[in-house]
């Protein structure tokens, strides 16, 4: 495979992921490994079983989910996506879209599926600045910790 294929299986992640829908869950083995490791913020999920189950309970109630890629970097095994994801989701933010910046790091096995991948984004930015009282404690500990940070530098 040379680099122009290892860019294309991105894209075709990013199509994948801007498809998925609560109809449709039954694609990921499509993608996913049997064996695959999952790992964002919150969930660390071992098996494709895990990974739908998850899946399941996330798109039960999320609105709409789109991405768009902001860089990419590939190999023959590996893959780096950058994106930013806009999402609604009725316990969040009171429905309003919401986007998130956030990377998404893929290792494919010898058969082009997924068996490693690990999403990085702002938990804060994805929901806890969206809860009253914790988004309001957020912000203020992100202003004191910015204060803090440039007394220090002056």
């Amino acid at each position: 495979m040379n680099e122009n294929n290892a860019t294309e299986r991105l894209e075709r992640f990013l199509d994948f992921y801007n498809n998925l829908s609560q109809n449709n869950l039954g694609s990921l083995p499509e993608l996913y490994a049997d064996n695959v490791e999952f790992i964002d913020p919150v969930h660390h999920m071992l098996g494709l079983d895990q990974l739908q189950q998850y899946f399941s309970h996330a798109y039960a109630r999320l609105s709409s989910c789109h991405f768009v890629a902001t860089s990419k970097i590939a190999n023959l095994d590996q893959g780096c996506l950058s994106w930013v994801m806009t999402f609604t989701h009725e316990a969040i933010g009171n429905g309003k879209a919401i986007s998130v910046h956030g990377c998404s790091v893929v290792h494919w096995n010898s058969e082009g599926k997924i068996a490693y991948h690990r999403d990085y984004y702002d938990l804060n930015e994805m929901v806890l600045q969206h809860i009253p009282l914790l988004g309001w404690v957020t912000k203020k500990i992100k202003q004191k910790m910015a204060n803090n940070t440039a007394t220090q530098t002056t």
